[in-house]
């Protein structure tokens, strides 16, 4: 009788402990889709590069806006790919760099922006928004919802305006255009400029965009001029050792 009870428990251990190892040895079903991993920067911090890009799972949305934008911008500088998605948006962005000087890349984008979001639509926006708090706050939301398709994962941080408190700041975790074109000459001719000029212009809203060349993180803040040029940080930073656009390290690529 006392036999046959320890074997029954000594049954039941095995097998309980077989299954606590079949579940252990088992695998998650699924694996972080999103992979950034920078490298720790040198002394200059403008030479560092992505050592893993982030990925990205497009969905038809993102698919649809990110295709027509290319398609505005080849039609604005009259050149074609062969490319699909973003790696089409990222071979009109590079051809433009590389064929117009800083001043005719911007007001090519301009005018790819104004054949991606018809004026028509932009006017009433702004008949609609004048320029407030709620306006101001608005615009961040928005971004914030549809336009992670062109920089990536972003929020809606506060900042102060006017001496009041405001969720005015957009704030770009890594910014996909940035990583994806690694050149800060691109990033300042290609988006920075003509994206606050179309914004301040359409919109009636000014937005200064400070682009951390860094960590590739980015703040649009609505309501807030950006400097000229000459005093913008921004146009100031050398390119990273792996520009994809002059394959230098230096600041040609703003100037």
């Amino acid at each position: 009788m006392e036999a046959n009870v320890v074997l029954q428990n000594k049954s039941l251990f095995l097998t309980h402990t077989k299954y606590r190892r079949d579940i252990i040895k088992q695998k998650p079903k699924y694996s972080p889709c999103i992979i950034a991993v920078l490298t720790t920067p040198t002394k200059d911090n403008n030479s560092i590069s992505t050592s893993s890009k982030t990925v990205y799972k497009d969905g038809w949305f993102n698919r649809l806006a990110i295709n027509h934008l290319s398609r505005s911008v080849q039609a604005a500088i009259g050149m074609k790919n062969d490319k699909s998605g973003f790696e089409s948006l990222v071979e009109a962005a590079t051809a433009t760099s590389r064929k117009f000087n800083p001043i005719q890349q911007r007001q090519l984008v301009i005018q790819a922006l104004d054949m991606a979001f018809p004026s028509p639509i932009m006017s009433l926006i702004r008949a609609l928004l004048p320029p407030s708090k709620f306006a101001r706050e608005y615009f961040a939301v928005f971004t914030t919802i549809f336009f992670p398709w062109l920089v990536g994962s972003c929020e809606v941080r506060e900042s102060e305006f006017n001496g009041a408190r405001e969720k005015n700041v957009v704030y770009i975790k890594k910014c996909r255009f940035l990583e994806e074109t690694n050149c800060v000459g691109m990033c300042t001719n290609l988006c920075k400029m003509p994206s606050q000029a179309f914004i301040k212009d359409s919109l009636g809203v000014p937005v200064n965009m400070v682009p951390n060349f860094d960590d590739m993180s980015c703040e649009m803040i609505f309501g807030q001029e950006p400097p000229l040029p000459t005093d913008d940080p921004a146009f100031k930073q050398p390119c990273y050792k792996l520009c994809k656009a002059k394959q230098r390290h230096s600041d040609i690529c703003t100037n």
